[in-house]
């Protein structure tokens, strides 16, 4: 299925006029509802992909100042926290208001039914105090399972749960920042070594293992709505084995190192619409397990829709891995903006992740101004310090890209396989890039290029090495680069060249040494 809005062609009125409406804040009502948008629009994903509904909650509203919260942003109003939260959850649920003001506070820990709003006006400060966050907590870090420091918000085993704007959640989160080249090696290696989760305990200076800023472990029916996040101490929203999530009209500021935006973890049914992205790191993530830990749980990403989403700054726009040993299946992008994000589209792994990568779909993109590729697929995602040896090759399969417009960006597309692991049945169609260098394909089988206008700046439009099965149909380029289609490798062969427009090129075809001449066709 497609979506309802097609874009046609690129043009910088839809920057001025898209974007600005998107970094605006959301308006609310008095009530805390928001004005227009309120409604979620029908998913109509090319899978089988359930209508999601927010999570209903008692009328029931137990304000924190009724608990003995102290506003100023000074007074710590941890126990006020729980005990509102406790009240509610003794209630069968309802509304924890958190009215204008500055609350510090440690720790959050939600309960089943319960709706954590934030007032318009409000601002919840987390302490960076770290014995506030113990004792431990069962979570993921770095999509391993471990006893570690509490999130600074976190549910376990929770249904009918949400946060909702449009007030702002301060991490506060400096101090842990230092941890980013202290971290224990430890417990990267704790499955391959046999070491079962319940006696993985951490949670000391000396491991430096920052916690997420919210997780949500092993929780169903989850609504997060309206507010502004940011300056975590590491990823910043992350959902572990959850099941029916719901995030819109979020903004995710981070800085900071790691600071992703959303990191859905072995989770399923996750539709994030409307959310604004300006971030240090990826915006957002999808993980499901890191090697040995992710085949042991077995639990995929599954079912994910992500449009309406702008973003200003980050390492990719929608990016799967590189923690996917669980799998990351069934995931559609659509009618998305990124505007100096340094890619649209990332899916990045490396030999040990195992895992696949699969059925996955982006489409209707407008991208201005990247910092990298605007879509890169790539299975040679640097050395992993924390691996022990393992020759498991991930596999990435079905991945369809199209219509997608703008200028601005090193380079249009790179596809990066294994020799033992060929990246899979990739489509591209109604593309139409400016970019430094354009296409560069390695260890790929079942290519198609249709309808494709990528202008380089320089070197050829296509570049193959070691590709075979590839259809190139209704292409051009009105760079005039010198080549064509580059063609490297012994293995590469199949090549189709098709009703394309090849007049401003001062060649076709540049066949390397090992390269048949046969290897190209042009029909």
């Amino acid at each position: 299925m497609k979506a309802t809005l097609r874009i046609t062609t690129f043009a910088s009125v839809l920057f001025a006029g898209f974007l600005s409406e998107a970094f605006a804040t959301p308006q609310f009502t008095s009530d805390g509802r928001l004005w227009g948008g309120d409604e979620i629009q029908p998913v109509n994903a090319p899978f089988g992909m359930p209508q999601l509904a927010r999570p209903s909650f008692k009328a029931d509203v137990f304000n924190i100042l009724d608990f003995a919260a102290v506003e100023g942003g000074k007074v710590k109003n941890t126990e006020a926290f729980a005990n509102a939260i406790a009240a509610c959850a003794d209630n069968g649920g309802g509304r924890v208001l958190v009215p204008a003001g500055k609350w510090f506070t440690g720790p959050i820990h939600l309960k089943s039914n319960v709706e954590l709003h934030l007032a318009e006006g409000s601002e919840v400060i987390f302490s960076d105090t770290l014995e506030d966050y113990l004792p431990v907590v069962r979570v993921r870090a770095g999509s391993i399972e471990i006893y570690n420091y509490s999130p600074l918000i976190y549910a376990r085993d929770c249904e009918n749960i949400g946060i909702t704007g449009p007030g702002r959640l301060n991490g506060n989160a400096e101090k842990w920042w230092d941890w980013k080249h202290k971290e224990t090696r430890d417990y990267f290696t704790a499955e391959k070594r046999g070491i079962p989760v319940e006696e993985r305990i951490y949670g000391k200076p000396e491991d430096a293992i920052r916690p997420s800023f919210v997780q949500l472990f092993n929780c169903r029916n989850i609504l997060l709505e309206g507010f502004t996040i940011g300056s975590g101490p590491n990823w910043t929203i992350h959902p572990v084995f959850c099941e029916n999530i719901i995030i819109r009209r979020v903004h995710v500021l981070t800085d900071g190192p790691n600071n992703d935006g959303i990191d859905p973890d072995s989770s399923r049914n996750l539709l994030v619409e409307h959310c604004v992205f300006d971030t240090g790191d990826d915006c957002m993530v999808l993980k499901s397990g890191y090697n040995e830990d992710g085949w042991r749980a077995a639990a995929p990403t599954e079912n994910v829709v992500m449009r309406w989403c702008t973003s200003k700054r980050g390492h990719g726009g929608l990016v799967i891995g590189s923690e996917m040993s669980g799998d990351v299946r069934n995931v559609y992008m659509y009618e998305c903006e990124f505007e100096g994000t340094d890619r649209a589209l990332r899916i990045k792994s490396r030999r040990g992740r195992g895992g696949i990568v699969e059925n996955v779909w982006a489409e209707n993109l407008v991208v201005k101004d990247m910092q990298r590729e605007v879509v890169i697929l790539n299975m040679d995602y640097g050395a992993d310090k924390n691996a022990l040896t393992n020759q498991r090759a991930p596999l990435f399969r079905n991945i369809h890209v199209s219509d997608v417009y703008g200028e601005g960006a090193p380079m249009a597309i790179r596809i990066v396989g294994l020799p033992d692991s060929l990246i899979e049945n990739v489509t591209f169609e109604n593309i139409r890039v400016k970019s430094t260098e354009g296409v560069y394909c390695q260890n790929a089988t079942g290519l198609s290029f249709k309808n494709i206008d990528v202008s380089p700046e320089e070197g050829p439009v296509f570049t193959f090495d070691n590709v075979n099965d590839v259809d190139i149909t209704a292409a051009s380029s009105a760079s005039g680069a010198s080549t064509f289609v580059k063609v490297l490798g012994k293995n590469s062969h199949g090549i189709v060249i098709k009703k394309s427009n090849l007049s401003t090129l001062k060649s076709v075809t540049e066949l390397g040494d090992e390269v048949a001449a046969e290897a190209v066709t042009i029909k």
